[in-house]
């Protein structure tokens, strides 16, 4: 699908979607007053390139200004195709001024633009930076640049610099307004006028940076010059008559001089010489044209001057000559002779019959031209190549129609929708009709606010609804009348915006750029461009007249078939006018319910055969001239097919291999939103035309099947081609063009940053958020179609790699041709856009910038009919269903594009990442990112569901089966499906995946607390594995949160293994014991105990024991790391203990010491830290400090330890009683609290001091020792702190051991008592109370022997004479009596030993 070289070219509306554009107004103030009577000279535009705006690598590339006039206003943009320029419009309001026609010009120099500005009293020079001297730097990375007007607002435009006042006088802007302008070479500035005088009008402002004054000249046909008293500019000055008065000035620089060129009402052109001031030529162009006497006397009205310079043709003159009904171009080149002479060359004339001249251009090779059409007000632009022609004959330029006057609303459509859907369509109108309507139609009550373009639509719904209701009088209506009513009101509102959009479309020039063929038509409200039309666009939109006129064809260089191919067209025009209305509303609902074209186009042939009409006997008679009519429409086809051989490119690094300014500006080219618009629009219309031709031949082809063979000139047997080759394939075509149509037309959605963000995350599982389609979009413009954001942030760049790689000539060396680039890229564009080409980047784009809605519909406009790439299409539905919360769905089309993954790109991208392992099958990578996506998502059913599908798939792969059984599993155990996710691990084949999944399952159930599930699980095969799990897990984390031992305790149970139980309790008590210093550990440590002690009862006691379990340090735990030391070196392995075997008295003794340890904690919590694993002796001792005697008695008896410190305790805790004070009384009764008595005293209220002595008394009975050393012990405890000693103690301990009792009196220097004790002693052995001292029978010669302590009495015998040497009256007393009982004792012990001998 190539453009047509020189043939024709179609107009393409940039429509602004901005409700106000963005100008800055500045308002020039010089203090004049306005013309009385002055001319109301008609608004005019103009525009201007750079030098190099064809270069790639310049920073103008692209680049041009255009500007508009009217009144006294005049209005500059700035744009450029490549990047998006800030502050690129500004509005000058010159006040109290009239901008002259085409009284704008524009120069650049190497450092500066300037611009020139003429009015009727003033002329303005603004100097603006160049482009070239605003960035630092070639490379210009940015989006966005700013324009040269960006501080303009800076200027002083007062400055004398700036802006000067034309002086009054004869020479004053005469009427026509002719205006040139230039800079000289010294920096000057020049403005050329028409004087009303009939001469020229030169003012020269000195250079801006340079202090000078401003001189005024006028130029007349004499030799004599006079210098003008004041402001009065020099004259030339002669006969001169208002013949000659310059209706069109222009001007060229050529070598050291400048020349005037004016075209002038006696229709003269006269050159002059502005160095010499002379003029130098007079040609009257009425000598190359046939004209009437009456022409020649009459004053010419609305001639036009152009002038075009190239190295290769010089110096050609343009010249339009308005003679009523034959209007005339006459091209000239400029001839120099010697002498400095100039003649003219006549080059061509041209001819035409249109009569209402806007604008024309010329360039080296051609001339085009802007008529405004007076019967329809409309542009009429044609182009010729002014030497190579044939026959004169303009070439054609489709401009745009204006907008339909009346919409066909099909029954079924709300008329509402429908007139919505047309105003705010991209390529119907623009945003500035329809605010100016809107205020009409609001009566001007609001102002319009910078409304985006969906609220601009609120906004005209809200009116136009507002209207109808306030219009309606009666309360209830039918349908039918509401519907009325709507139609009205609406229609209504759309003819206000018709009106408006003819308005704006009022062409003011044409704009031609010949370094790069760019031509713009510029309008009152918008600019259009012009790109080359393709071959079968341009036979197709061609007029019936201009059509047969044509000699040859540009789609088949056969002449027979082209004359066939414009022939079919020929009735292609016929039916399309004849298909309106309701017929074309039944083909466009056919395609957009995917029914059936081909049905479509017999009801709509039905119809045409029962109008009254002769339309279609006049297509038959039409096509009786048609000798191959398989081969016209098959040419036909070929042409507007747009399906590619292969793989379009695009994806590859971008311009390899080429400098990095190359590269930057590749990146740019066509990038900005103008170009944007363009490129898409023009595919717009492309689509739009070629949907018309389709259908008008699909219904062609319809009715040459219902005429049947007798209407084919070359004989039957062509009706089975058509029937089984062009109708479907036409079909087919038809459904590819309405697509594009669809997706020109439709607008993308905005997205959050955050859902952007989101979706570029899903994208990163899919390892897809690094291609160039998925980017997410950084577009400037506010609202774009699907197919302007795809070409925005994919197409382009894949477009312009691919025409820089097929370019013979790279086009960084090249000049930018904008037919050229912009017919390619529309191509490509197309054939990126096309569902039949393999490529995916379209919908791939769509998925990545979260356009979700618009690629449903784009899946579902595809369906029923396009074969290529069905499953990638299935993929991204997937995930258009995942975005909006129907995993269900997604899951079925995640099924379904599984098929096509192996067939097609875009899944075959998805599947081969680099890491994938490669004896994996592509399905299974592709069930693998899919389950990768749906777990991102977080849809764990469909995960479940997915990867089982998978594992049939996974026959032959045991890694993979063990991957998704893993996958399985994991999802199962997260949505609590226990027995599931038990039934995944045991079929898992990967023992090591099977472990972790084992190990998973444990600890999850623990954190769950579902214990009762992990327990009752059989774990066949396993059961060796849960045990070493949960053991590790138990040793491994900590103690009170985690119920890991309790876990594994309940196991063995379950399963009658109490040994191992018991071992498990008995460990969990000892860790509690060493690892939870707190009353709660204690706690859980004796009823641990107890639950080990009860597990061995319940074996037969031969098999009543444990192992002792390793101290915590010990256990070696798979996977860790060896151990190192200080040094580096690995440490030694531990020695291996010798094994303890444990029965169950060993655990009764551990339970006794742990319920002791709990015991103190209860009493005294801050004890809780010291007992953790303190021994049984310790435990005594803290025990005995606590008060706790009865545990302490008990925990020595298990320990069989001496209940010496016991006795030793509780009796200092009874001298403190007796000694201190009434806190210690209260502190006292705690302890005692915790201590059990036999009785209890009711008769009397007893102390703590009493309770403490009776508690004593009580062990001492209870615990009864040999030689009643416990008595011993407190006595010694008593009289080593000075106590004296209870007499029931002296009495109880007497009885016992008498010689015990006088030692301690001895030892504590009681000599007294000591003595007491003796001579009871010994009355007691000669029968004197002998009973109280353990003596069963008194001294006697039957009775037993008997004796006394001699050692203890020999000592104290010798303390009391030790004593008795002090001068102790009272120790010889007791000395005395001690000696006098000794010596009764002796003698009666002789007595008794006499009877026993004799009575032996």
């Amino acid at each position: 699908m190539a453009a047509v070289p020189e043939r024709s070219f179609i107009e393409i509306c940039g429509f602004e979607r901005e409700t106000l554009p963005k100008f800055r107004d500045i308002n020039v103030n010089l203090g004049l007053t306005a013309v009385p009577g002055g001319i109301k000279y008609p608004d005019s535009a103009g525009g201007f390139h750079y030098e190099e705006s064809g270069r790639l690598l310049s920073v103008t590339s692209n680049r041009f200004i255009h500007w508009s006039t009217s009144g006294d206003t005049v209005q500059l943009v700035e744009q450029s195709m490549d990047t998006n320029l800030l502050n690129n419009a500004v509005r000058l309001k010159i006040l109290q001024c009239s901008l002259l026609p085409g009284g704008v010009h524009i120069q650049e120099t190497l450092n500066n633009v300037i611009i020139l500005i003429v009015t009727n009293q003033t002329v303005h020079r603004l100097v603006l930076p160049h482009p070239s001297r605003m960035y630092r730097s070639e490379l210009v990375t940015e989006l966005q640049m700013q324009s040269i007007f960006t501080d303009v607002g800076k200027l002083n435009l007062r400055d004398p610099a700036h802006s000067h006042v034309i002086p009054a006088g004869p020479g004053q802007p005469a009427g026509p307004g002719a205006s040139a302008a230039w800079i000289s070479s010294e920096g000057e500035a020049h403005f050329a006028l028409s004087s009303a005088t009939g001469g020229i009008l030169v003012i020269r402002l000195p250079p801006h940076d340079v202090q000078g004054t401003v001189s005024v000249l006028e130029l007349k046909q004499s030799s004599v010059m006079q210098r003008l008293a004041g402001w009065m500019p020099t004259a030339i000055r002669g006969d001169q008559g208002p013949s000659d008065l310059p209706l069109s000035l222009a001007v060229r620089q050529l070598e050291h001089d400048t020349f005037i060129f004016a075209l002038c009402q006696d229709h003269k052109l006269r050159m002059w010489s502005y160095r010499d001031q002379l003029c130098l030529m007079v040609a009257d162009m009425l000598d190359y044209m046939p004209v009437s006497r009456d022409v020649r006397h009459s004053l010419g009205q609305g001639h036009k001057l152009r002038l075009s310079f190239s190295s290769s043709t010089g110096l050609c003159l343009g010249v339009y000559l308005n003679v009523p009904k034959r209007g005339q171009f006459c091209v000239f080149q400029l001839v120099a002779t010697e002498s400095n002479r100039y003649s003219l060359d006549h080059i061509s004339s041209l001819y035409t019959t249109q009569e209402t001249l806007v604008d024309f251009a010329l360039t080296s090779t051609d001339v085009w031209a802007l008529w405004l059409d007076d019967d329809d007000n409309q542009a009429v632009v044609k182009y010729i190549n002014f030497e190579h022609n044939v026959a004169g004959q303009w070439n054609q330029v489709f401009v745009q129609p204006p907008p339909e006057e009346e919409i066909n609303i099909g029954f079924d459509h709300d008329p509402r929708e429908t007139y919505l859907e047309t105003l705010f369509s991209p390529v119907r109108f623009s945003a500035s009709a329809i605010v100016k309507a809107l205020q009409i139609y609001r009566r001007g009550s609001e102002r319009i606010f910078d409304y985006s373009w969906e609220a601009l639509k609120k906004e005209v719904t809200v009116a136009v609804e507002s209207e109808l209701q306030g219009s309606v009088t009666e309360y209830e209506f039918s349908q039918e009348a509401y519907r009325q009513l709507q139609l009205d009101f609406w229609s209504k509102f759309y003819a206000c915006c018709v009106q408006y959009q003819e308005a704006l479309s009022t062409p003011l020039a044409l704009h031609v750029n010949p370094a790069t063929s760019m031509v713009c038509l510029l309008k009152k409200g918008f600019v259009s461009f012009l790109v080359p039309c393709f071959a079968v666009d341009h036979i197709y939109l061609s007029s019936d007249e201009y059509l047969s006129s044509e000699d040859e064809t540009p789609i088949t260089e056969d002449p027979e078939l082209g004359r066939d191919v414009q022939q079919l067209v020929l009735c292609l025009h016929m039916l399309g006018v004849a298909v309106m209305g309701d017929m074309a509303y039944i083909m466009e609902k056919a395609l957009e319910h995917l029914q059936s074209p081909e049905r479509a186009a017999e009801q709509v042939l039905e119809i045409l055969l029962a109008s009254d009409d002769d339309i279609i006997e006049d297509i038959q008679n039409k096509l009786q001239d048609i000798r191959n009519p398989i081969g016209a429409m098959t040419a036909l086809l070929r042409e507007v097919d747009l399906e590619t051989d292969g793989e379009t490119e695009g994806e590859g690094t971008f311009a390899e291999g080429q400098p990095l300014n190359v590269r930057m500006s590749l990146s740019q080219l066509y990038g900005s939103s103008v170009a944007v618009t363009v490129v898409c629009q023009a595919v717009c219309h492309l689509a739009m035309i070629r949907t018309q031709l389709l259908r008008d031949l699909l219904i062609l082809q319809q009715l040459y099947l219902r005429l049947g063979d007798n209407v084919f000139l070359g004989g039957g047997g062509q009706l089975l081609p058509l029937q089984q080759d062009l109708i479907p394939r036409t079909s087919l075509l038809l459904c590819s063009y309405y697509l594009l149509k669809w997706a020109t037309q439709c607008l993308s959605a905005p997205v959050p940053l955050d859902t952007l963000d989101a979706n570029l995350q899903h994208l990163s599982v899919l390892e897809l958020s690094d291609s160039p389609a998925l980017a997410p979009n950084k577009s400037v413009l506010t609202l774009q179609t699907v197919v302007e954001l795809f070409y925005q942030n994919v197409g382009r760049k894949a477009i312009i790699s691919q025409i820089h790689s097929q370019q013979s000539v790279l086009l960084g060396q090249a000049v930018l041709s904008w037919p050229q680039m912009v017919s390619t890229i529309i191509t490509l564009l197309g054939q990126h856009l096309w569902p039949s080409n393999p490529g995916f980047l379209f919908p791939e784009c769509l998925m990545g910038n979260c356009q979700y809605t618009q690629l449903q519909e784009y899946i579902r406009l595809t369906g029923t009919w396009c074969q290529v790439n069905v499953g990638s299409c299935r993929f991204v539905l997937g995930q258009c269903y995942l975005a909006t919360g129907e995993g269900h769905k997604a899951l079925q089309c995640f099924q379904e594009a599984a098929t096509e993954v192996e067939k097609e790109e875009f899944l075959m991208r998805l599947t081969g990442s680099e890491d994938e392992d490669a004896a994996v099958t592509p399905r299974l990578q592709y069930y693998n990112k899919v389950l990768r996506l749906l777990e991102d998502v977080g849809l764990p059913e469909l995960v479940i569901q997915l990867a089982t599908m998978a594992i049939s798939e996974a026959t032959n792969d045991i890694r993979s089966q063990a991957a998704l059984r893993t996958r399985i599993f994991k999802h199962h155990l997260d949505l609590g499906h226990n027995s599931q996710a038990y039934e995944a691990l045991t079929q898992n084949p990967d023992p090591s995946r099977q472990l972790d999944c084992l190990r998973q399952l444990v600890v999850v159930l623990c954190e769950r607390s579902q214990l009762q599930d992990l327990v009752q699980f059989p774990y066949v095969n396993l059961h060796d594995e849960v045990v070493s799990i949960i053991e590790s897990r138990a040793r491994a984390v900590d103690l009170m949160s985690h119920n890991y031992y309790e876990l594994l305790y309940a196991f063995h149970i379950n399963r009658h293994n109490y040994r191992k139980a018991g071992t498990v309790m008995f460990e969990y008590g000892m860790r509690l014991g060493r690892e939870v210093r707190t009353r709660q550990g204690l706690q859980k440590q004796v009823n641990c105990y107890l639950a080990a002690m009860n597990c061995l009862r319940l074996i037969r006691p031969d098999y009543a024991w444990i192992v002792q379990p390793a101290s915590g340090g010990v256990y070696e735990r798979p996977g860790t790391s060896p151990k190192r030391n200080y040094d580096g070196e690995y440490a030694a392995t531990p020695v291996n203990r010798q094994i303890e075997i444990l029965e169950l008295k060993d655990l009764e003794k551990e339970y006794i010491l742990a319920r002791n340890r709990l015991t103190l904690a209860q009493y005294d919590p801050s004890s809780a830290s010291n007992t953790g694993s303190a021994p049984a002796v310790e435990m005594v001792t803290l025990l005995v400090q606590a008060g706790q005697f009865d545990a302490a008695m008990s925990l020595s008896q298990t320990f069989k330890l001496s209940l010496t410190p016991v006795f030793e305790g509780l009796t200092f805790k009874c001298i403190q009683l007796q000694y201190g004070g009434e806190a210690s009384q209260n502190e006292a009764w705690n302890w005692l609290s915790c201590n059990q008595l036999p009785t209890v005293i009711t008769t009397k209220e007893s102390s703590a001091t009493e309770e403490a002595w009776r508690l004593l008394t009580y062990y001492l009975e209870r615990y009864p020792s040999q030689n009643a050393q416990y008595h011993r012990c407190v006595i010694n405890t008593l009289l080593s702190h000075g106590v004296p000693l209870p007499d029931w103690l002296v009495i109880s301990y007497k009885a016992v051991d008498t010689a015990a009792l006088l030692r301690l009196y001895l030892n504590y220097d009681l000599l007294e008592s000591a003595v007491e004790l003796m001579m009871e002693y010994i009355d007691a052995l000669l029968g004197k109370g002998y009973q109280y001292f353990g003596i069963e029978r008194p001294l006697s010669a039957t009775a037993p022997l008997v004796w006394i302590p001699y050692t203890s009495v020999d000592q104290l015998l010798q303390a009391l004479n030790e004593n008795q040497s002090n001068a102790n009256s009272v120790t010889s007393q007791l000395k005395e009596k001690l000696r006098e009982k000794l010596e009764e004792y002796h003698r009666l012990v002789e007595q008794a030993t006499l009877h026993r001998l004799m009575a032996h």
